[in-house]
């Protein structure tokens, strides 16, 4: 039996952007994407912590030591520039392996996005 459980946590961070007319996804610092095992293209789940929000999208790289966490696209819609939000990224594994994985959860600096 396989069952999807928590893979990677971004623990409030603030929106830098939003860009309504670009394609898609959530741009993210290169550095956080490292920390919390997270890759481009993968399939990650937004909570905003200012207005309830939730939403699923995809991630791009964003520059290194930046800081940059931007939204994109239609998403954009529901986030505005000093927002908090929690980005997510679950993955499915089979129950026994599920019971030893050990998420990434990080907790950047909510002033700057970066790691202390």
């Amino acid at each position: 039996m396989q069952i999807e459980v928590l893979k990677s946590k971004i623990h409030r961070v603030k929106i830098t952007g939003a860009d309504l007319n670009y394609i898609g996804s959530v741009t993210i610092d290169e550095d956080l994407m490292d920390a919390a095992n997270l890759i481009e293209g993968e399939k990650v789940a937004i909570v905003n912590i200012n207005n309830g929000e939730r939403l699923e999208t995809y991630v791009i790289k964003g520059a290194r030591k930046s800081g940059t966490i931007n939204m994109n696209g239609p998403a954009a819609r529901k986030v505005q520039a000093g927002d908090l939000i929690i980005i997510i990224s679950y993955a499915q594994m089979e129950f026994e392996a599920a019971k030893k994985f050990k998420p990434s959860i990080i907790f950047p600096n909510e002033l700057t996005n970066r790691l202390n």
